[in-house]
């Protein structure tokens, strides 16, 4: 009896440590304040409404950075995925309140000593961290994840930017997320497309191109990457198959950095 008690107790544990973060306050901001454009290839944030649920804002931010580090390190993988974007993306809103309500872009929120994604101002994981900190260091420097796609899903609030999804990346559903999230980026013919023989893409697999070539899926060169996304790219077989064997150019679009505010 005894030992049924404590393997009940034990699974108990391990079901509690590796549940979803509840991340439903954060979940209900973004379904009421992010609009999708072009059927969720872009969205447009309405910052002023946003405001208004500002304390909402700041108790989840709050609550994320109750989360002590020897707690998050017992979570599976997709739900410390799923709680970093999260982090990333709502602590990026909150920079954005914290300017002036006719801000033009994210970048005017720094100084030419130092940019606004390197300002430590969101206390997460027992520490107080800058933007640049949770990315760089706690997602992509950590050496835990090794996913490309999170670069369609962390939202830097510019119209360059992948998409801020109107809903809360959770682990359950982290895996189809990410999928959707980088599809309809490719897809986004303002941001990729095929122009004559040169596949123009956006500066983030420029910027961070080394990711999307430590051999995720399989994949150890950017061509090779994006020759998974044929469809969303809008490529047939040939130039697929062109594309992978070196026979398109990659050039790499501007990036517009205007805020993604919703007019």
């Amino acid at each position: 009896m005894k030992t049924l008690l404590l393997a009940g107790l034990m699974l108990s544990i391990t079901c509690l440590a590796h549940a979803d973060f509840d991340h439903s306050t954060w979940d209900g901001l973004l379904k009421k304040h992010v609009t999708s454009l072009r059927g969720g290839q872009a969205t447009q944030v309405n910052y002023q409404a946003f405001r208004v649920d500002q304390v909402q804002l700041k108790r989840y931010l709050q609550a994320l950075g109750q989360v002590k580090p020897a707690e998050f390190d017992r979570w599976a993988k997709p739900e410390q995925l799923a709680f970093l974007i999260n982090a990333y993306n709502a602590a990026t809103v909150d920079l954005v309140l914290s300017g002036d309500a006719k801000l033009k872009s994210i970048k005017d929120l720094g100084s030419i000593f130092r940019s606004p994604w390197k300002k430590d101002f969101v206390t997460l994981l027992g520490q107080t961290r800058s933007l640049d900190n949770i990315e760089h260091d706690l997602i992509r420097g950590s050496g835990r994840y090794n996913e490309p796609r999170i670069h369609f899903a962390v939202n830097c609030a510019s119209v360059g930017c992948p998409a801020l999804r109107s809903e809360a990346f959770v682990a359950s559903r982290l895996e189809g997320q990410l999928e959707d999230s980088t599809r309809l980026f490719l897809a986004d013919q303002t941001r990729n497309r095929l122009d004559g023989n040169t596949l123009k893409v956006s500066s983030i697999f420029k910027w961070y191109r080394e990711d999307f070539e430590r051999n995720w899926r399989g994949a150890s060169s950017l061509p090779q990457f994006l020759g998974a996304y044929s469809t969303p790219l809008g490529l047939d077989a040939k130039q697929t198959q062109a594309l992978k064997q070196g026979q398109i150019n990659v050039a790499f679009l501007p990036y517009d950095w205007n805020l993604n505010r919703k007019p």
